[in-house]
């Protein structure tokens, strides 16, 4: 009799699972599932502690779904990616499994891991079956004339456009209930707490239904609007959905599929709410097909070469004033204490606070990545670094580096009135809507001393001195 084994990762959902569906396909198979926690790992890749408990959440969801189901769910933890390989040989002998199925994942460490089991499982002559499940497109597929990566967006994305165009999207349905294991006694009834740091969230609801719920609500109600308010931070103008792509409790497929069934002329208009979500989607490709194309950005390296002889000031002081939201503009510090409250950061923010730790700090935008996955709920190594990259201009179809976020400017477009600043900096409460950005300004007017910082840096100096240390890198080249 076959014996089919799923390693779920982050994918940890049962509707468009490809490696799950796949592995269900034989109706006479026995089918097992496994979860390997790997918390010295996790330590290594900044794992955020909310991150680990929204995963922990979603495991214990998905033990339930797979018992209803009739699938067991064996849950193992060991130290490192690595030491995953024992552990699934082991399952493979001790329930003679036929075939090992899996979702792929695209970061460096992660298919070194992939590759090296997939060669011990041919020498015990056991299947493998690897799915490119968290992409709407496998990496290489979209690709220039010459056979390269894209190395700019939006060519890109008008070739990823073209596929969509010509070809309908395939969303998966849950796998049907299976007759009762013989192995259903090893099933985790309740899976143990991870040996790693856990911090709870009420930011993103838990579970599959609740997160498909949200998705369907977002393309009804909202993503016509997309455009006009995804900047506006005051408001809930985003998906945000992130996480839940993150950690693989949705699918981009579902995503896209879902809008299309809403807006099936979307990617005919392209000034429309549903067209710009669809950019976003790609954003999401684009940074990932890049991982797999260039393994050096998995490898803390930059993707501009020359850019690593920048001379960066790093001062420490400064480094802790922006992590903990005390930099004396507003809007930075408003946006980095809602990273510390919820462990997640509206995306233009993510933008503002990233320009100006690297732009006007003139600090390693590598200490902003590492601090951010260690805080976010939405952590991931693609987009992440993408971000950073771009915001920095040190990566791919990065902003030129003479380009710098002016703070205060970026606060009065994006926050005109203080909405967001107050929520997260209440003692600027009393401070008028006209020097919400400038308080100080205000305070000097009134005699006042406010319980607030000065800010920490003048930012038409510090952007000169960017450029100059940007410009002494190139000519260094």
């Amino acid at each position: 009799m076959a014996v089919h084994l799923v390693w779920f990762r982050n994918d940890l959902r049962i509707n468009d699972n490809m490696a799950l569906y796949h592995a269900c396909t034989d109706p006479n198979a026995l089918v097992i599932a496994v979860y390997i926690a790997t918390p010295k790992q996790w330590h290594k890749h900044n794992l955020s502690a909310r991150q680990a408990w929204f995963i922990y959440q979603h495991l214990q969801s998905l033990n339930d779904q797979l018992s209803e189901l009739n699938i067991p769910l064996i849950y193992k933890e060991v130290a490192l990616f690595e030491d995953s390989i024992p552990v699934v040989l082991s399952l493979c002998q001790q329930y003679k499994v036929t075939d090992v199925y899996f979702n792929r994942q695209y970061e460096f460490n992660e298919q070194q891991r992939d590759n090296n089991l997939k060669n011990q499982l041919s020498l015990y002559n056991i299947c493998c079956h690897h799915y490119d499940d968290s992409v709407l497109l496998p990496p290489g597929k979209v690709v220039t004339s010459s056979g390269n990566m894209y190395q700019v967006f939006t060519p890109f994305r008008q070739r990823y456009q073209k596929y969509f165009l010509q070809h309908s999207i395939t969303v998966l349905p849950k796998p049907n209930k299976r007759c009762q294991s013989p192995l259903s006694k090893h099933h985790a009834k309740q899976i143990r707490s991870f040996n790693y740091p856990m911090l709870s969230s009420t930011f993103f609801a838990i579970g599959e239904k609740q997160a498909i719920n949200l998705l369907d609500k977002f393309c009804e109600q909202s993503v016509e609007n997309y455009l006009a308010f995804r900047d506006i931070m005051s408001i809930n103008g985003t998906s945000q959905l992130s996480a839940y792509l993150t950690v693989g409790i949705l699918s981009p497929r579902q995503c896209l599929s879902n809008l299309l069934s809403k807006h099936p002329n979307l990617l005919h208009f392209s000034q429309s709410g549903a067209y710009g979500w669809f950019s976003q989607l790609v954003w999401r490709e684009f940074y990932r097909h890049l991982l797999v194309a260039y393994p050096k950005l998995s490898k803390n390296l930059p993707f501009i070469d020359w850019t690593r002889r920048i001379i960066w000031r790093n001062n420490e002081a400064d480094f802790l004033a922006w992590q903990k939201g005390l930099t004396g503009f507003p809007i930075v510090d408003a946006a980095m204490r809602q990273l510390n409250s919820t462990g997640w950061m509206h995306n233009r923010l993510r933008l503002i606070t990233a320009s100006f730790l690297v732009k006007d700090l003139l600090i390693d935008w590598r200490q902003g990545e590492s601090f951010f996955m260690s805080q976010l709920i939405d952590g991931d190594l693609a987009a992440n670094n993408g971000g950073w990259q771009w915001s920095a201009s040190t990566g791919t179809d990065a902003a030129p580096y003479f380009r710098i976020f002016n703070p205060t400017t970026q606060g009065e477009r994006f926050d005109p009135q203080g909405k967001f600043i107050r929520q997260y900096l209440p003692e600027l409460a009393d401070v008028p809507d006209k020097f919400i950005h400038q308080p100080h300004k205000w305070a000097e007017q009134q005699h006042l001393n406010l319980d607030y910082p000065k800010p920490i840096v003048d930012h038409k100096q510090a952007r000169l001195q960017t450029l100059t240390a940007f410009d002494m890198a190139k000519l260094t080249s």
